[in-house]
This record gives C-alpha cells, sequence and structure tokens, in this order.
C-alpha cells in the first residue's frame, strides 16, 4: 500500500484562481475504477492504494487542466511507500496521536 500526495497546477488559464480546475481534477477521483482512498486538502490532494494504481489515477488527474482549456500544467508528486509493515493514512496520524497522549 502507497500514499501519494499530489498537486497539479494550471498555468496560463488567464486567473490566479484554480477551484474550478481541482474540483474537476477531484471528480476523477470520485468516480475512479481504482481502489483508491483519498483526502483533499487545501494544498494537495492525499490517496492511498496500490502504486501503480495510484500511478494511473495520478495520469487521468493530471490531464484535466489540459481538458479543460490550460495551456500549461505543473504536477508534484510525493510518494510514500512503505514496504515493511502496512501504513495508511489513518495509521500514519493515529501514530501521531499516540505519541502526543
Amino acid at each position: 500500500m502507497a500514499i501519494v500526495e499530489v498537486t497539479i497546477v494550471p498555468l496560463g488559464t488567464g486567473s490566479p484562481s484554480v477551484s474550478h480546475y481541482v474540483a474537476e481534477v477531484h471528480k476523477v477521483l470520485e468516480q475512479a475504477e481504482e481502489a483508491v482512498k483519498f483526502q483533499l486538502t487545501p494544498m494537495s490532494t492525499i490517496i492511498e492504494g496500490e502504486l501503480d494504481q495510484l500511478l494511473a489515477v495520478v495520469r487521468r488527474m493530471h490531464e484535466v487542466p489540459f481538458l479543460k482549456g490550460a495551456a500549461r500544467v505543473s504536477t508534484t508528486i510525493k510518494i510514500d511507500d512503505r514496504r515493511d509493515k502496512a501504513a495508511t493514512m489513518e495509521s500514519k496520524l493515529q501514530s501521531v496521536r499516540d505519541k502526543l497522549e
């Protein structure tokens, strides 16, 4: 199981606002056939699942701003692929919570 943080920034849109693009990209996650769990944050989106499937979803997400008229798209991907034990978004958060108590 991998956890991927992805930030997709449309460029050349003529406006500093990107929420319309974010909403359209988010629809890719809602409609994904792949078994992915996701969390939208104010600065990026976190997705969890099998790495090959996550990369396929990210590829489709990257295309959305182009389809919506962006002239350029900058996508940043951060991958946490832990193989010594199962790790999920929730388990990572719980580990920190446990240490705060």
